[in-house]
């Protein structure tokens, strides 16, 4: 069953509930209202962004963070970046590093992607979330497990047409890009940050050699991200039961555990698991991003 299937059936069945308190006269009026507000609930999940052209399905921005651990996070954020570009790769999509923020050999504290392709946002959609890994670290010479997390965001690009950005409203800052690039990204004012003053959300881009190029990726990720902020708020003004809102993606949610021991690889919100992690961290995701997969359209 798929995902936004799962999150239907569960929705049916509290309007049977409902509809059981009808015939009660005390409880008539509660009942039409919790049954008026489900049927609601289900015209939002059948229409989806998967196939609304506000959110542009077939280019997505893609933000994975170190969390809770130290280096361990720093490591799995950067097992989860391999994991998404591989499996990108292999459906012929186009990944393109927007910024990176690494903290060691091997330790990523902060990556952003732009993947573009034929349903990227539709299948990466569900990946946003707290991802988990237990495992022992090299360094570990007990053999103490460690757990740590990353967070992915995705985002659909928006594009200017559907969500425009006052001018006046951004503060554009250019800067030396640092890392690799030759001598033109460590003499030239090439990186760009652009701050949005009304609500303090920030973005940069330093991938680029031309600073314009680097403007306009930074403000695509500042526009799926303000893009994103205010459909949470929008989400936020409509009372829905707690339990109807589990894996809409929320950043807050742990989603998913990556057990090394076990060879396990858990998805709390299906209640599904799989094994082979190194397998499908080095892409050999569709397994998962099926399950997850909604099929109604």
């Amino acid at each position: 069953m798929g995902y936004i299937e799962k999150q239907l059936e569960d929705i049916n069945k509290k309007i049977e509930e409902a509809k059981k308190l009808l015939a009660d006269p005390t409880m008539e009026a509660l009942a039409k209202e919790e049954i008026a507000g489900l049927e609601k609930q289900k015209e939002e999940l059948v229409r989806s962004p998967d196939s609304s052209e506000e959110a542009s399905p077939n280019a997505v921005i893609m933000e994975i963070r170190a969390a809770a651990g130290g280096n361990e996070a720093g490591l799995f954020a950067a097992d989860l970046a391999r994991m998404y570009t591989r499996y990108a790769q292999n459906q012929n999509w186009k990944v393109e590093q927007l910024s990176v923020n690494e903290g060691g050999i091997g330790n990523i504290k902060e990556v952003i992607f732009r993947i573009a392709g034929r349903e990227v946002y539709s299948k990466f959609r569900y990946e946003s979330g707290v991802h988990r890994v237990q495992r022992v670290p090299s360094t570990e010479s007990s053999g103490r497990i460690h757990t740590s997390t990353a967070t992915v965001a995705v985002l659909p690009e928006i594009t200017e047409r559907q969500f425009h950005i006052d001018s006046k409203d951004l503060n554009i800052e250019t800067y030396r890009a640092s890392g690799h690039g030759g001598q033109n990204v460590q003499k030239v004012e090439t990186a760009v940050r652009i701050t949005h003053l009304s609500s303090g959300t920030a973005a940069t881009c330093q991938s680029e050699r031309s600073q314009f190029q680097n403007k306009e990726r930074a403000l695509s990720i500042l526009r799926s991200r303000l893009y994103e902020a205010e459909k949470e708020t929008e989400k936020k003004g409509i009372d829905i039961t707690r339990n109807l809102q589990i894996g809409t993606g929320d950043r807050a949610e742990k989603i998913r555990t990556y057990n090394f021991p076990q060879d396990r690889i858990t998805d709390h919100r299906v209640n599904k698991s799989w094994h082979h992690i190194e397998e499908i961290l080095n892409g050999y995701l569709e397994p998962i991003i099926s399950v997850l997969q909604p099929r109604v359209r």
